[in-house]
């Protein structure tokens, strides 16, 4: 009976696993699909400018929200059992932290104002992030509920209402040319409808209140956890306003822009599969087995879905900036893009062990590899953009993201796994097809025409190549990933 109850228990969470992931696809699909013709019409609309005001001003926003928990969030999701004053605890030291935050931010407007030189709607948009700040970090304990249960699905649909307001709104601002009040006007509606929609799914009534002794527990993982993030904001976003300040905002336009691009499939992949992956490692963490076949088949699924998607991005960006009307003021970003693109593809095979750590409750290795990531980028990219301009920066990130080999090393003493056999049929597939796309484009030129081509014979020499060479019918794949074995 007990096997039989732990088998249905498995069963239950990789149903949860599949709906949840398949879920967020559909949302990173659907808002990746608002998100390019958004992205189309403000950067036809915009200048290189305004866009590195709107980069730099949702990095400060980034650089705050990393002060408002301490890790106690993800302390709720990798608990095998939690209680009501966990939740209690988790939700009034959270409330405590970012009301302080926002009121230290508010009062630190004049400061960046000057510093950035930001115009007055830039200090609106500034304003109007601070406030949605606070309105997002009420739907925490709702979402938290949520993800225990691998339930990503409810909170899928609470973020395509919100990509639909915010993108909706700027396009339409953007077209009535409201330049950054396009930004400012977004984010509001979208944290106040975001709010309304996740408390109608996963109702909770807030209450406060604190234990010492529940806090103490917490933290013993939460405080490990939140450095590594604190670390990842120290190497990413104060980067960014780093960058902004050296480069000015046209420089940080173009990486800002290259960079976005070029991470677009890790963004609508990766982090949708390592949002699902962390609880559900944290469900079977006793289960070593379950563990091991998990991760051989999420790198496996992950280099298919990548590989492909991110060369032949890399093939066409090219194409897609000529023929796009008055997307020509973008090809001086291209050299970064694909660079960009090589540091994405490599640092995307650090992300599910960096999962597997922390699921496992091994949050100080993490951690350890954080601050080495930090401390490499903030020591190796100012003499970098001393010597190669903008491209220093790019080059950085593609030397840190060549480390993946020592995370997989660390993470080959933990689990068994075979990670050249999870990764090199769709590699080899993937060059294939980048081979003959890239002879297509030189011969067709640049045209809607070629471009259109050039992506569907793409995709069908992949499929092809998989299935000759390797006998890999991605058809046959996804029906046994939905099957009960």
């Amino acid at each position: 009976m007990e096997e039989i109850n732990k088998n249905q228990k498995l069963s239950e969470i990789k149903r949860n696993t599949i709906i949840s992931t398949l879920s967020l696809f559909i949302q990173s699909g659907y808002s990746g699909f608002l998100g390019l013709v958004a992205n189309l019409v403000i950067t036809i609309l915009l200048s290189p400018t305004i866009f590195g005001i709107y980069i730099t001003v949702l990095s400060l926003i980034s650089v705050l929200n990393y002060f408002s928990d301490i890790g106690l969030a993800a302390s709720l999701v990798q608990k095998r059992e939690i209680t009501e004053e966990e939740i209690k605890t988790t939700f009034t030291m959270q409330q405590i932290l970012i009301i302080t935050i926002i009121l230290i931010g508010f009062f630190m407007t004049s400061f960046i104002k000057n510093f950035y030189n930001l115009p007055q709607a830039g200090v609106y948009l500034y304003w109007s992030l601070l406030l949605s700040f606070f309105i997002s970090s009420l739907k925490t304990i709702p979402s938290i509920l949520l993800e225990r249960h691998i339930q990503f699905q409810k909170i899928v649909l609470v973020q395509i209402i919100e990509a639909t307001t915010f993108y909706i709104t700027v396009i339409i601002l953007a077209i009535f040319k409201q330049g950054l009040n396009s930004f400012t006007i977004a984010v509001f509606l979208r944290a106040i409808i975001g709010l309304i929609t996740i408390y109608s799914l996963s109702f909770w009534v807030p209450k406060i209140g604190i234990s010492i002794k529940t806090l103490k527990e917490l933290l013993s993982f939460g405080v490990p956890f939140q450095a590594s993030s604190f670390l990842a904001l120290f190497k990413d976003d104060l980067m960014t306003l780093f960058l902004g300040k050296l480069l000015g905002f046209q420089g940080l336009g173009y990486i800002g822009w290259a960079k976005k691009w070029a991470e677009a499939p890790i963004r609508i992949i990766m982090d949708n599969v390592s949002r699902v992956l962390f609880p559900v490692i944290a469900r079977i963490q006793n289960d070593k087995e379950k563990v091991e076949k998990l991760i051989d088949k999420i790198l496996n699924y992950q280099t298919t879905l990548l590989a492909p998607v991110i060369l032949g991005l890399a093939l066409t960006m090219n194409t897609f900036v000529a023929i796009i009307p008055k997307y020509g003021k973008w090809s001086p970003a291209l050299p970064y893009f694909y660079l960009f693109c090589v540091s994405a593809f490599a640092s995307s095979y650090s992300t599910p062990f960096i999962n597997l750590f922390n699921a496992l409750g091994k949050v100080k290795i993490p951690f350890a590899f954080m601050l080495f990531w930090t401390a490499l980028t903030w020591v190796l990219t100012p003499p970098l953009t001393k010597l190669f301009g903008l491209y220093g920066f790019p080059i950085n990130v593609v030397v840190l993201s060549l480390t993946f080999i020592i995370v997989v090393h660390e993470a080959k003493k933990i689990a068994a796994f075979d990670f050249i056999k999870s990764i090199y049929k769709p590699i080899i597939s993937s060059l294939i097809m980048g081979l003959l796309v890239f002879f297509l484009l030189h011969f067709l030129g640049k045209s809607y025409f070629a471009l259109g081509l050039s992506i569907t014979l793409g995709g069908v020499i992949y499929f092809l190549c998989l299935k000759i060479l390797f006998q890999t019918d991605l058809l046959e794949e996804l029906k046994l990933l939905f099957s009960n074995e």
